[in-house]
């Protein structure tokens, strides 16, 4: 895991100039968050992140569109980490100059999709859930999910990051040790 975790105050005093930055130093290609390792995901959840900061205040989201607790969703992650590979691909400096234009357009069916998984799923701007599942005959039913209240977004983001890194790494540890191979060392 790397040093770096956004503090709450991070993307305070913040211009659209502090987005053209990456973390990621190489070309655009489609993430499949099931399976990133531990230090790729920690990469690609931060620079999502801080695209979507970016989209959702350029184009003046409401939380219908891109809710705060988006990253708790796996049906917003999903879609969202598609839009963004999307707009990387469209703004390439080698691209078609006509692609932003794609891009616009695929946007504007984007947000239907995410206003439909926004209200599916029942996050809000003020208060999340987790996505209601429905048991299928023969499933034992999913235990009741309440609502919580969204009370700092970017501390949550942090946290939710962290343990998913950690999760990660548990069991990139644990498929090592199976292995009976100490783990490389990614440094």
């Amino acid at each position: 895991m790397t040093d770096f975790i956004p503090s709450p105050e991070a993307h305070e005093g913040r211009d659209a100039d502090d987005y053209d930055e990456s973390f990621v130093a190489e070309p655009p290609h489609p993430i499949n968050w099931n399976l990133l390792t531990a230090n790729d995901a920690e990469v690609e959840w931060l620079e999502l992140n801080r695209w979507i900061d970016w989209l959702r205040r350029t184009y003046g989201l409401p939380a219908a569109v891109i809710p705060p607790y988006w990253h708790r969703h796996p049906e917003l992650l999903w879609e969202l980490s598609a839009l963004h590979l999307h707009w990387l691909c469209a703004y390439d400096p080698n691209q078609n100059g006509s692609a932003p234009l794609g891009w616009h357009r695929d946007f504007a069916d984007a947000r239907l999709r995410l206003r439909d998984w926004v209200a599916t799923c029942g996050t809000r701007l003020d208060r999340d859930r987790p996505t209601r599942q429905a048991a299928w005959p023969g499933e034992e039913p999913p235990t009741p999910s309440e609502e919580s209240m969204v009370t700092n977004r970017e501390a949550d983001f942090v946290e939710f990051v962290v343990d998913d890194v950690q999760r990660r790494q548990a069991a990139e540890d644990e498929f090592y040790r199976s292995l009976g191979d100490p783990p490389l060392d990614e440094s």
